[in-house]
């Protein structure tokens, strides 16, 4: 903070206070003149030590000889370089430290610091502007804490902060820094240093006659009053800062008057004003001297006899009455200079409150005031008049506009009305509103010419509702006028009061309705393929494996044909040999189909593999199932249930790519809200591709107005594109026959303004009534009134998006058709597998049957019996008998 060679001034009396200050500071002088105010503080000796402040030696030396002569307390201030040297001497030896400088983050209970904090205060303004994107400018002193409060914020809330240091910038570097700042279009400023430096880049801004208009500064100082912004004032800026001392308070006034007569009489300087950093010093001495008093009047014991100690001891040996001196400063509360004086544990400034300032033309103005337990409030009243403005509301002002749906309308019996009555849209209540917020008459009266306003290229004059405004016809414009650099060096603009761009407009594509298999579509057809190739590949390979595998063979079970037949082994010849076992397997192929087609529809089999070979290939499968039928799900409820709109264009680009569409805008020589521009923006490829074909197409796909290419939109049968802003774009899209719609964002960004003359004194005034109703939420209001709650294509706004609505059959009428085709697919199998099975039971029970009449005819059995031989044992189980009579039959046969 201060640098160089300083001089040390210690004032020791029967209470031991010490001072610490550079020579020929203000905080110096200001210190002088609080003491000589404290008539029953008893006498002060000042002793004068020369140090270097930025020394840390020269500042130990100094403080460790002072302390060993006994002092109670040091009011003082520090620099950068050595205020951690100053706080660890006196945390170590109980030596209270009461201070007007900058405040630092420490939880030294004997640093008492009597300067507000200001992070909370900048943030909460940082908040209020909602400032996202600014440049903070600090000095390594007291901008430190604030600058890392401010990154935290900015890493949470993604905001772009550019932080500059100011201690490493030249005065070269400082107007380079400026130009940049220009060309980046960085025009919300944190400044944060100390009195004399930001005078110093203020005038350094001033000297450089810069147009400020855009930049609003935000000053991080405690004295936006102490400032000289004269000059600075004249460029035209928003300035924000903080006001800690209150100079219209008649103490404060009383004081400060004591202290410029002080000023001319003890110190012999020139008459200069309190500063607020000089209040925080006279603050600090009455603190210390209520302190006193309060010890005193408690009759605590702080007397330090004998020899006072060495701080440089090892280890330091602290005072132990140091504790008593810091309870009693630390408990002082009481109203000074800079308003409520209060400390918290921490020895930090609490409970106190900053004004807001703002400059305005006219001077310094308070906008509001912080503090901890309500934050920033506002509490600005801007007057809906400028003074200027005043002694002219008795006339009638004249309002120009156009006829241009949705803005400016004649109503349907307009007959029927005079006045403004006849009109009605977007425009007649903005203006209505307008003028109620300002205060004055107006009558609308339609431009003469029915244009925009443009400059003749031969005669040089302009024309519409510029020409109006030029030429005194017209005191306002309300209409959708575009802001443009042309206009704005002949007219005024307020903010814009809608923001749009231009846009593309082409006819609304039918939307495709779901197919009767569109249960198909979350799965492309190639995926459905490599299932069905994936289905036959694994039912084979678990075919095959089960083949090769001895573990999937079973062998063949007899016990249920000895069972059957338990006295048939007492009858087979001895010299015939047991048939050997068969063996089964049930993976055939037909069953390893039925296996994989049950896993993939999750249902499951009755069979399954034993073999390790099989089952690798039945988990493999099953992880295929999961993840496909998993997708398959996931994409199956929005295929089935959203009518998809399918758009041949997407943005500009596809626009740019293609040559099937035709697109264009409104003619060159049109005169028109400057839609056609698109050539203005040609350095960008895309622009400049579409430029180029539209001035080559043949036919033109240039038109005359918006009527003729909206027209052409919709008989073009979705092959030609128009270009228009999207204000409008939305406006027609929200209109019958609903059959256009906008796509994709919008190809640049402009706004419409309100215009006055150049000078006029109705600028100011609308200009605030207009960002007033901003704020308010009544220009949006307006606009989804006239956009979209007039809609004739019912609600919503902007692009059109798909929504979901209940399930329908043609939805799911492919599924449907697939069970009745499976159920009769399997009562025609089931009829084809009962005639197959017929017709060869027939066959079968035929030669049975001719078998056993040849072996009736060829004998016959014993006293005059007849043997009958059965039939043999058939292929279905149904007939055990029979097979057991045929072994007896053949058995006496053979006898």
């Amino acid at each position: 903070m201060y640098t160089g060679v300083s001089w040390l001034i210690l004032l020791v009396s029967l209470c031991g206070t010490g001072g610490l200050f550079p020579t020929g500071s203000h905080e110096y002088e200001v210190f002088r003149f609080a003491l000589a105010r404290q008539q029953d503080v008893p006498k002060l000796v000042p002793q004068v030590d020369m140090v270097d402040t930025g020394s840390s030696f020269s500042m130990t030396y100094a403080f460790c000889s002072q302390f060993s002569k006994g002092v109670y307390a040091i009011l003082g201030v520090y620099d950068r370089r050595t205020v951690n040297m100053l706080l660890s001497f006196c945390g170590s030896l109980h030596v209270c430290f009461v201070t007007p400088s900058f405040p630092v983050q420490t939880n030294n209970q004997f640093v008492l610091q009597l300067r507000p904090r200001l992070q909370e205060p900048v943030m909460n303004l940082l908040e209020h502007f909602l400032w996202s994107r600014f440049v903070y400018m600090y000095s390594a002193d007291a901008g430190l804490s604030v600058l890392q409060r401010i990154l935290d914020t900015a890493a949470e809330r993604s905001w772009q902060v550019t932080s500059v240091n100011l201690d490493v910038l030249t005065e070269a570097g400082f107007i380079k820094l400026l130009i940049d700042i220009d060309v980046k279009k960085e025009f919300q400023i944190v400044l944060d240093c100390e009195l004399e430096r930001l005078n110093s880049i203020l005038n350094l801004i001033s000297a450089q006659r810069r147009n400020l208009k855009n930049y609003h500064f935000l000053l991080a100082n405690l004295g936006f009053m102490d400032l000289n912004m004269t000059e600075f004032q004249k460029l035209g800026p928003n300035v924000t800062g903080f006001q800690l001392v209150n100079w219209s308070d008649p103490v404060v006034e009383k004081i400060e008057q004591d202290w410029l007569d002080f000023d001319s009489k003890d110190l012999k300087l020139a008459r200069r004003k309190l500063r607020y950093t000089g209040a925080l010093t006279y603050d600090g001495v009455i603190v210390m001297a209520t302190a006193f008093q309060n010890l005193r009047r408690q009759r605590i014991d702080i007397s330090r006899r004998g020899n006072a100690g060495e701080c440089l001891a090892n280890p330091p040996a602290p005072w132990g009455q140091g504790i008593d001196i810091q309870r009693a400063l630390q408990q002082v509360r009481l109203e000074g200079l800079t308003g409520r004086v209060q400390f918290d544990e921490r020895g930090h400034r609490t409970n106190y409150t900053l004004s807001v300032m703002e400059l305005s033309p006219t001077g310094t103005r308070k906008i509001g005031y912080w503090n901890e337990k309500r934050g920033y409030v506002n509490t600005a009243v801007y007057k809906p008049v400028m003074e200027e403005f005043h002694g002219l509301q008795n006339r009638t002002y004249v309002v120009t506009t156009i006829l241009e749906a949705p803005y400016m309308m004649l109503k349907k019996n307009h007959e029927q009305f005079e006045g403004n009555e006849r009109y009605e849209g977007y425009c007649a209540e903005l203006a209505a509103e307008i003028a109620k917020h300002v205060g004055f008459v107006y009558r609308l009266e339609l431009v003469g010419d029915g244009k925009y306003g443009a400059r003749d290229a031969q005669t040089n004059m302009w024309n519409g509702m510029v020409g109006e405004l030029v030429y005194g016809k017209a005191d306002v414009a309300v209409a959708p006028l575009t802001i443009t650099l042309v206009r704005e060096q002949v007219i005024d603009f307020t903010k814009p009061f809608m923001s749009l761009g231009i846009s593309i407009m082409i006819k609304k594509p039918i939307k495709s309705k779901p197919g009767v298999f569109s249960f198909l579509d979350p799965l492309a057809y190639e995926i459905w393929m490599c299932i069905v190739f994936a289905y036959i590949g694994v039912s084979v390979v678990l075919f095959l494996v089960s083949r090769f595998s001895p573990y999937e063979w079973q062998g063949g079970d007899s016990d249920d044909e000895d069972e059957t037949l338990p006295s048939s082994s007492s009858r087979r010849p001895q010299n015939q040999q047991k048939d050997p076992p068969e063996h089964s397997n049930d993976f055939g192929i037909f069953n390893s189909l039925w296996f994989s087609l049950g896993a993939f529809m999750q249902q499951g089999c009755d069979i399954s593999p034993r073999s390790l070979s099989g089952r690798i290939v039945g988990g493999v499968w099953w992880f295929f199932t999961l993840i496909i039928i998993s997708s398959y799900t996931a994409n199956l409820a929005a295929f089935l249930t959203v009518e998809r709109m399918v758009s041949p264009i997407e943005g500009s680009e596809d626009l740019a790519k293609q040559t099937e569409i035709a697109y264009g805008t409104l003619d060159g020589e049109a005169e028109a809200p400057p839609t056609n521009k698109l050539h203005h923006r040609s350095k960008i490829a895309v622009f400049e591709k579409m430029w180029s074909y539209m001035r080559s197409a043949d036919p033109t796909v240039f038109v005359k107005n918006t009527n003729e290419g909206v027209i052409r939109v919709r008989k073009s049968k979705g092959k030609y594109a128009y270009l228009l802003e999207s204000s409008m774009n939305e406006y027609i899209e929200q209109r019958k026959p609903c059959d256009t719609m906008k796509v994709g964002g919008n190809l640049d960004s402009k706004g419409y303004g309100v215009a006055t003359p150049k000078g006029s004194p109705l600028r100011n005034p609308v200009n605030l009534a207009v960002l007033k109703l901003n704020e308010q939420g009544l220009l949006d209001k307006l606009k989804n009134r006239w956009w979209y709650d007039k809609g004739e294509c019912g609600t919503g706004g902007g692009d059109s998006k798909d929504k979901t609505s209940a399930l329908s059959l043609s939805n799911v009428a492919g599924v449907f058709y697939i069970l009745i085709g499976g159920l009769g697919l399997a009562m025609l199998v089931a009829l084809v597998e009962f005639c197959y099975k017929s017709r060869i039971e027939s066959r079968r029970m035929k030669e049975l049957i001719n078998a056993a009449m040849s072996t009736r005819g060829g004998g016959g059995g014993e006293n005059g019996r007849v043997v009958t031989h059965s039939f043999p044992k058939a292929g279905a189980q149904g007939l055990p008998c029979m097979s057991k009579a045929a072994g007896m039959g053949l058995s006496s046969t053979g006898m």
